[in-house]
């Protein structure tokens, strides 16, 4: 029976499934360390959102094994969370129960989406060069923020931004990303947390930090962050640009991750159409909305998934492992609260250097697609705001197509994206 309820056969090689859980967890399970130092800096009690981000993983994941019955995981997306603490909190000014309430609404709205069928017909009408800017843009503004962490990055009255001094917390963080990118050049996986944790272990070594033994605890609270989400505070006019951006950039993540992942799992059909597909979306959907109901950002499927279904998952046997894992994980937050920000800072530097990689793919051949997706990729680590690179990006695309004789290519989606990034750009710029 509960074969059956993870799509196994009879055929079906535990021994593989199992590993390839194990492979998933450890190559994604560097968001416990990250994700809660991300939204710590929005003001959000530390320990709660460990044990939200924990809770959100192995919740999203369950889905993945049971419902979706797919070798797939999810956890709290990075880029989304980096835009909840420091372009809607930061930078403009808003409380994060307020933020999870965007989280909230924008993931309902999503999962109306799809159930409609409407999700796939908005992923189709956008341009391919938008689509590629955004992962692009998002990785310079994750790194930008990394090596802010790490203090390689520091302000300056003359230049806005210089080169900080060579702490021995700014070593140690350069040692890790170093570590990190080596690993990944000799494709060795669970190269992210390995960074982190060498990086902990050698400012233990060295004095940086302080340890009072305890490994194992029971998990925190998630009291402080979970159900404290402002629903009604979202419901403005101000906040409609950052309800659309984290719809829009939890669109493209998670539909090129479950395309990409399905190839790779062999779960596409001779047509071309992927298996289960709807029952992903809306798992990732109702994942988010469940995650702002707990304590954390955007909650989405990860592209680590594709390791695990290297190491031989095919079914929904090696989410459930994985989803165990991200449980059982919570018992160590001790060794989790340990870890310094400039040991996490290579993990965000790392991730944006993977996500910058679909750069090589944007055509250019358009004028219009050549602002788009310059602007989408400058301006967001630029104004310390994905919301606004987005805007700048979409707006243009809609503005130059139109005054360049071309308006027949314009679709009516992008003709609405462009109306709403006027909007935001008017309501939201100052």
């Amino acid at each position: 029976m509960i074969r059956k309820s993870l799509g196994m056969n009879s055929d079906t090689p535990i021994g593989k499934e199992i590993s390839g859980g194990v492979t998933t967890f450890l190559t994604m399970s560097y968001i416990l360390f990250v994700n809660p130092q991300i939204l710590s800096d929005a003001g959000m009690d530390f320990g709660a959102v460990v044990t939200a981000t924990g809770i959100a993983a192995c919740f999203g994941t369950l889905l993945m094994a049971f419902w979706v019955k797919a070798p797939l995981a999810m956890a709290p997306g990075m880029g989304l969370n980096a835009f909840f603490a420091y372009s809607l909190v930061i930078g403009e000014g808003i409380n994060w129960e307020t933020a999870l309430g965007v989280v909230f609404i924008s993931g309902l709205a999503f999962l109306i989406l799809t159930i409609w069928g409407v999700r796939e017909k908005i992923v189709n009408s956008i341009p391919l060069s938008i689509r590629l800017a955004i992962p692009a843009g998002i990785g310079l503004f994750i790194a930008f923020i990394g090596f802010q962490n790490m203090g390689l990055i520091v302000p300056s009255d003359a230049t806005m931004v210089s080169i900080g001094d060579f702490t021995p917390g700014l070593m140690l963080g350069l040692g890790g990303l170093l570590l990190i990118v080596i690993m990944e050049a000799r494709k060795i996986r669970g190269a992210i947390l390995t960074g982190i944790l060498a990086t902990t272990v050698a400012a233990l070594l060295a004095g940086q930090i302080s340890w009072d033994g305890n490994v194992v605890s029971l998990p925190p609270s998630p009291a402080p962050v979970a159900f404290e989400l402002d629903i009604f505070g979202a419901l403005k006019w101000g906040l409609l640009g950052a309800i659309f951006s984290f719809m829009f950039v939890d669109l493209f993540d998670s539909v090129g991750t479950l395309v990409a992942c399905s190839y790779e799992a062999g779960m596409v059909r001779e047509d071309g159409t992927i298996e289960n597909i709807d029952k992903m979306l809306e798992a990732d959907a109702a994942a988010t909305v469940f995650g702002s109901l707990i304590g954390t950002s955007t909650t989405t499927t990860y592209i680590e998934s594709a390791s695990g279904i290297e190491a031989g998952g095919r079914t929904g046997l090696t989410a459930l492992v994985t989803a165990l894992l991200f449980g059982a994980a919570l018992f160590f937050t001790p060794v989790i609260g340990l870890v310094p920000v400039y040991a996490t800072a290579p993990a965000l530097v790392a991730v944006g250097i993977f996500m910058f990689r679909s750069i090589r793919k944007i055509p250019l051949e358009s004028f219009s697609d050549i602002v788009s997706a310059f602007l989408i990729i400058v301006l967001m680590p630029l104004t310390y705001s994905i919301s606004m690179g987005l805007t700048f990006g979409l707006l243009a695309w809609v503005v130059l197509k139109a005054v360049s004789g071309d308006a027949k290519n314009i679709s009516w989606v992008m003709w609405i994206v462009g109306v709403l990034s006027a909007i935001n750009l008017i309501v939201g710029g100052g």
